[in-house]
């Protein structure tokens, strides 16, 4: 029997309702990231980088474009003969099929799949974090310990302490508490949702607790293993780390990385930043073209002038074109003599000469101000902008759309334009 010491569990089935548009076609996970990159990409280098050589990924909202991403895991080198990378979607089964219905459950519904690794340890990671980080170190802090499960955590700011999960330690970083989003919290860290269980320890708390509904980590298994007097430890990690779940915070972890010195370096060569590359030409720059502080992915043609802004791969910029802090995603086209003011425009959109967006004073969303925010214009993928038409601030377009969508040819700030029924 083949033994792994430690394997990792990927939960990448995420529908990450609160980006909007840009998850209705795609999960989470296989969001467009950096100008080349997917958030997954992100957990997946840092096994590899790590040593964690079997990953078992799951999926389960909008899976296609995430599965054809991994494929067999080549980018990453995890084509292996025994172990490599696994897509674990939810799957029929002789008794009670079920989707996922929490993090655990999803854990709880692949135990042959672990089992057939016999591991020592199993780590448990979320498919949609931007960092990077050394899973050996905290397997190391694990055995240390003697622990039987390690969660990491990461120091915030006490105001903000009571959006997380957090953890209250002895001196010695022992797990003594921890409470779910507090009113009053009584320490600053927060719970990354990256666990290292001992295999027995984890095998037995799902089995346990297989019928709670919507099994859940940090609702069910921590508390039970807590409960049972389980030693839990706290690695503190003190590394850059980014939630992308909300427009603004994913527009903000784009611009990062561009910064004079980013926080978040993609360049370094000990830490490689793997994915799936397209064979694509180099990028084109015209002579009239300008770009400053920009990131531009390979095989895009830049005919007019980028500011501050990520470019995926295979797009056009027109002449005459200005875009500024922007995120335009992957084989998207734009036309020439276009403003772009705080744009994220999503893979494969066509916007058509002299379009305006992200004009005027900010206006609170009609629809969803919870997601669309921040200043920001948001266009889902496979969109249509016809010529000449003005999109003002926190609005969205969605869709193929015509001129006649546009009263005067312009969308005000805080508006939701969502053509229904369309063959995405």
């Amino acid at each position: 029997m083949v033994k792994k010491e430690m394997i990792a569990m990927l939960l990448a089935g995420g529908q990450g309702s609160r980006l909007g548009v840009f998850t209705s076609k795609v999960a989470k996970p296989a969001v467009a990231f950096g100008g080349k990159y997917r958030i997954i990409d992100f957990p997946l280098s840092n096994c590899i980088n790590s040593g964690v050589d079997t990953v078992g990924v799951l999926t389960q909202y909008q899976p296609l474009r995430l599965n054809t991403h991994i494929g067999i895991g080549i980018p990453w080198d995890l084509d292996r003969n025994i172990g490599g990378v696994t897509v674990l979607p939810p799957y029929e089964k002789s008794v009670n099929s079920e989707w996922y219905t929490g993090t655990a459950n999803a854990i709880y519904q692949n135990l042959d799949y672990m089992e057939s690794y016999n591991p020592e340890y199993v780590l448990i990671l979320s498919g949609d974090h931007i960092y990077k980080m050394d899973y050996e170190v905290m397997l190391d802090f694990h055995k240390q310990n003697g622990a039987e499960v390690t969660i990491a955590v990461m120091p915030v700011p006490m105001e903000e302490a009571k959006r997380f999960g957090i953890m209250i330690t002895d001196k010695d970083r022992r797990i003594t508490d921890f409470e779910e989003k507090p009113e009053n919290p009584r320490s600053n860290l927060a719970s990354m949702g990256i666990y290292i269980f001992n295999w027995k320890t984890l095998k037995e708390a799902l089995l346990t607790n297989a019928s709670q509904p919507g099994l859940d980590f940090g609702k069910h298994i921590i508390p039970y293993c807590h409960g049972k007097g389980a030693p839990l430890y706290a690695y503190e990690f003190n590394g850059y780390w980014k939630d992308v779940g909300t427009l603004s915070s994913y527009w903000e972890a784009n611009m990062e990385l561009i910064d004079i010195v980013p926080e978040f370096n993609l360049y370094e060569e000990y830490w490689k930043i793997y994915t799936k590359s397209e064979i694509l030409p180099p990028q084109y720059l015209s002579s009239d073209s300008i770009v400053e502080r920009s990131i531009i992915g390979e095989g895009s043609e830049i005919y007019g002038q980028v500011y501050n802004s990520v470019i995926g791969c295979g797009v056009t910029v027109g002449e005459g074109t200005v875009i500024r802090d922007s995120i335009i995603m992957n084989e998207t086209r734009i036309g020439s003599h276009c403003e772009l003011h705080k744009a994220i425009v999503a893979e494969n959109t066509v916007i058509e000469d002299d379009v305006r967006l992200g004009i005027g004073e900010e206006a609170e969303n009609e629809t969803d101000p919870h997601i669309y925010n921040s200043g920001i214009v948001a266009v889902g993928e496979k969109s249509f902008i016809p010529q000449g038409v003005t999109v003002g601030k926190n609005s969205v377009v969605f869709g193929v759309t015509s001129t006649q969508d546009y009263a005067e040819g312009s969308l005000p700030s805080g508006k939701t334009l969502i053509k229904a029924g369309d063959k995405q």
